[in-house]
């Protein structure tokens, strides 16, 4: 790909910026021997949906929803319990017994779910798939499972809650992806515990048990039943390495691909060590890369401190701060996985619904700009971010998010190997005028005020 160069630059005290139109588009390799080639489909094919998605919801439900961050009167977090917010870890960050904790089978029942609302507020937002927690470490199958009793069959839900929503999203366009936790398992013996000094591991036999008698039974289920488009696997740290060897991580990876040829693997398999045959990478949480990580990668994000339902989390994010997330991501070729914890009954909490609704009402007008980009190689804008599309014609659409609104509504491009043929805001199509100055150099006249409030979208055609 040929680059183009763009010099564009504000009048005296604002921003020189040098803007390259042009960048190598990922290329993934062939993938080693450790995984079948089966349909003949390539790393490349299986992961472009991904990479022109953007945008995903991640959802945290499951037994640890009924307890809403509190138990036994005690709220996370907890002086002496740890820190975490994190509503899904309550089991063990308040040391509930487990005999307490998993009785809440008994009374997990989303009278209220919703598979069609659930899919169509991820749709309305300008999410194009959602991830949804089958199993966490907690143990606890969101599905009738054959090899435990540990599940969905077990509670007075008599409803197949993965199955509905496998169906709303394929009516919504939405594609489903399933968290598994395939390390931690705090139920089964053989599963591995939190990485604590106080918590004993169970040995490699232990853990095989659990491997063999478990993880690969059910991941084998979910694929049967659900055909899931995507897998996001969970391990951090170099605690997973002693159970989630290179050769488990292999045999999962040929299972996944042998059942699903198409089904996305994530490098959470195994962090320490992902190796070349997973598809996409996973940012830590909340952690937004300053620069594109050479692979596929999303970063899972909360709109909270919480995962899942913490009824007394009350930090929720901004839809500004949200919103110039996803253009972050989205500039560095990555995306932005976007979590929301339902609560026990099964509906999103009208805090959630509210940011999903107006994240799609930016989404709605702008979203040319997000999906099917690629990134722009040039450092960082201060007034905001980049990305481009090329067209068939040859041409390059240039997408320019307008974080903070210049006060002098005059943009000066220079050193251009083509030429600005049309300028317009993304919104609401207002044309702007592209002039040529007196030394020769092009440049846009800017509305006096921001299109919009938030983040402005302009796009530039350049021949």
């Amino acid at each position: 790909m040929n680059n183009r160069l763009v010099n564009i630059i504000w009048p005296t005290g604002f921003i020189s910026i040098i803007i390259s139109i042009g960048c190598a588009a990922y290329a993934a390799g062939d993938v080693g021997g450790t995984t079948p080639k089966a349909n003949n489909i390539s790393p490349t094919e299986r992961v472009a949906w991904f990479e022109e998605a953007r945008f995903g919801m991640f959802l945290h439900w499951g037994l640890y929803s009924e307890l809403a961050g509190c138990w036994d009167g005690k709220w996370m977090p907890q002086p002496g319990h740890g820190k975490s917010w994190y509503a899904e870890w309550i089991q063990m960050r308040l040391d509930v017994p487990d005999k307490e904790y998993q009785a809440l089978v008994k009374s997990f029942n989303p009278v209220k779910f919703d598979a069609d609302a659930w899919a169509g507020e991820a749709a309305g937002a300008g999410m194009r798939y959602l991830v949804l927690t089958a199993k966490h470490h907690d143990g606890f199958a969101l599905w009738d499972s054959a090899v435990t009793n540990y599940d969905l069959g077990s509670t007075p839900c008599k409803r197949d809650l993965l199955g509905e929503l496998a169906e709303a999203c394929r009516r919504h366009g939405v594609k489903l992806g399933f968290y598994y936790s395939h390390w931690q398992d705090w139920k089964h013996p053989g599963g591995a515990q939190p990485p604590w000094p106080e918590k004993k591991q169970p040995t490699d036999g232990e853990f095989e048990t659990y491997w063999q008698a478990i993880c690969l039974p059910q991941v084998t289920e979910l694929i049967d039943r659900y055909d899931p488009g995507m897998f996001w696997f969970d391990t951090w740290g170099k605690n997973a390495s002693e159970h989630i060897t290179t050769q488990r991580r292999d045999q999962l990876i040929r299972l996944v691909r042998t059942k699903s040829p198409r089904c996305l693997i994530n490098g959470r398999i195994c962090a320490h060590n992902p190796g070349n045959d997973v598809d996409y990478l996973s940012a830590g949480d909340n952690q937004f890369p300053e620069k594109n990580l050479g692979r596929p990668w999303q970063t899972p994000a909360t709109m909270q401190h919480s995962w899942a339902w913490h009824a007394r989390d009350f930090n929720w994010k901004s839809v500004d701060k949200m919103i110039g997330l996803l253009v972050h991501n989205t500039s560095l070729g990555g995306n932005y996985l976007l979590n929301v914890g339902p609560l026990p009954d099964g509906r999103f909490p009208a805090p959630a619904v509210r940011r999903l609704r107006e994240i799609g009402g930016w989404m709605a007008a702008n979203h040319e700009a997000i999906y099917d980009t690629e990134p722009v190689d040039l450092p960082r804008p201060k007034w905001g971010r980049l990305t481009q599309r090329i067209q068939k014609d040859g041409s390059r659409l240039l997408y320019a998010y307008v974080f903070d609104w210049p006060g002098e509504q005059r943009l000066l491009i220079k050193n251009i190997s083509g030429n600005i043929t049309a300028a317009a805001v993304l919104e609401t199509g207002q044309p702007l005028v592209v002039k040529t100055d007196k030394d020769g150099f092009q440049f846009i006249e800017l509305p006096e005020q921001a299109p919009d409030d938030r983040v402005s979208v302009i796009v530039l055609k350049i021949k």
